[in-house]
């Protein structure tokens, strides 16, 4: 039976929407939250920039400081995880020959900042290969440790992969690199809300995450979670008032990153709602969201993988949070050449399905082109199952995969 969960969005009723990971949708109530800070900025906006908003900061940090397990004081509120993962990798100088060690699972806007500041300071950046989707947690920690060497500065690894959709064992890995004396920049674009975090128990260095996607709060909401020793050391994207602003019960760290020049904050002012609204759709709160995601995930990998006619269910369950990936055929009536390096780019099949079915899905490279001479290039599709989705969403998909393949079998 259909969720009546999804009367809660703006979401187009013509379109079955599978690709909540890519940019994420905010329900209404929360866009109505938004709608009242803004209305009270425009009102004033002197009082409400100038006087009131270090106050009001401070209780989105707080809140979501319970939510991922971290102390306000070590978040910065940033508008995107990539905004978050340029902060930390352009403030750190490389001496030349270091090594930056990440994965081929990562996604390209982070590759691209990492190849900028390589070429900065003439460091190298080493991609480790990971197979997909014959996986596990184990052969992820053993390949990333085995590229670990003396001249490994800093390790850039995801949480949840964005091509691949797949839970990396961040747990193991950072403690593991921090023995070693190696510092790790998570990348935890879509973790808040598909697993539970506790930052302050993990340990990393740098932890950079968005709230637009599975918190649902408005697009403009992230963070990023620096360990207390290594906030002296990362600046902001824009340098502004704060970096000689007068001290007061902040931090450097907060002053810089709390003031980057005029912005809207309401994205970040709404976040508390959505923690607080998405957590009370289900019952059992948060964890139950979860579980819920993730079930209607497991359905979606197993009809896709029967649909595809594949021989296996790709990665581990274990791996699988609220999206699900498995590769295309890479012949017949679905198969075709992988192509396209970002969410922005489209698969011709992708226009297929959202232009004759009114689906929308994301299908693309992995990995992507500036890393594809260390795993050889396949095309995957990948769905999300967010809490406006239920199975039908699911099942239409699976039947429209049905029909083009039944057509183009038949025009053979």
């Amino acid at each position: 039976m259909p969720s009546d969960l999804a009367r809660h969005w703006g979401l187009d009723p013509a379109i079955t929407f599978l690709n909540h990971g890519s940019f994420g949708a905010c329900p209404r109530p929360v866009l109505d939250v938004q709608q009242a800070w803004r209305d009270q900025l425009e009102a004033e906006p002197v009082r409400f920039l100038g006087r009131e908003l270090n106050g009001r900061l401070l209780t989105v940090r707080e809140a979501l400081g319970d939510f991922v397990g971290a102390d306000p004081d070590d978040l910065a509120l940033v508008t995107n995880a990539t905004g978050g993962a340029n902060a930390v990798i352009r403030s750190i100088r490389f001496e030349a020959g270091d090594e930056i060690v990440t994965t081929d699972h990562e996604y390209n806007a982070i590759l691209n900042v990492l190849r900028y500041v390589a070429e900065r300071d003439g460091a190298r950046v080493v991609v480790v290969g990971l197979p997909f989707p014959a996986i596990s947690p184990d052969d992820v920690v053993e390949r990333f440790m085995a590229a670990v060497t003396e001249r490994t500065r800093l390790a850039v690894i995801s949480h949840v992969t964005s091509p691949t959709a797949l839970i990396l064992p961040v747990e193991r890995i950072v403690p593991e690199l921090a023995e070693r004396g190696i510092d790790t920049l998570v990348d935890g674009a879509h973790a808040p809300g598909m697993v539970a975090l506790d930052l302050d128990a993990l340990g990393a260095a740098y932890y950079t995450a968005n709230l637009h996607k599975w918190v649902c709060a408005p697009k403009g909401s992230a963070f990023l979670h620096v360990r207390r020793d290594r906030q002296a050391g990362v600046r902001p994207g824009t340098i502004s008032h704060g970096l000689n602003a007068p001290t007061d019960e902040r931090s450097r760290f907060r002053l810089e990153f709390d003031w980057q020049g005029t912005l809207d904050p309401t994205p970040w002012l709404a976040v508390p709602a959505a923690i607080d609204f998405i957590g009370g759709l289900v019952d059992g709160g948060w964890p139950a969201v979860m579980a819920r995601n993730r079930e209607l995930a497991l359905y979606g990998r197993d009809a896709l993988a029967g649909g595809l006619g594949g021989d296996h269910l790709g990665s581990p369950a274990t791996m699988i949070g609220a999206m699900a990936a498995l590769p295309l055929p890479s012949k017949g009536p679905l198969g075709g050449e992988a192509s396209g390096s970002s969410p922005l780019d489209t698969d011709p099949f992708q226009l297929v399905l959202y232009e004759r079915f009114g689906i929308e899905v994301p299908i693309g490279a992995w990995p992507v082109p500036a890393v594809q001479a260390v795993s050889p290039p396949i095309r995957s599709i990948r769905i999300s199952a967010a809490l406006h989705n239920d199975s039908a969403d699911i099942d239409r998909l699976v039947a429209a995969l049905g029909e083009l393949s039944a057509g183009a079998s038949a025009a053979e």
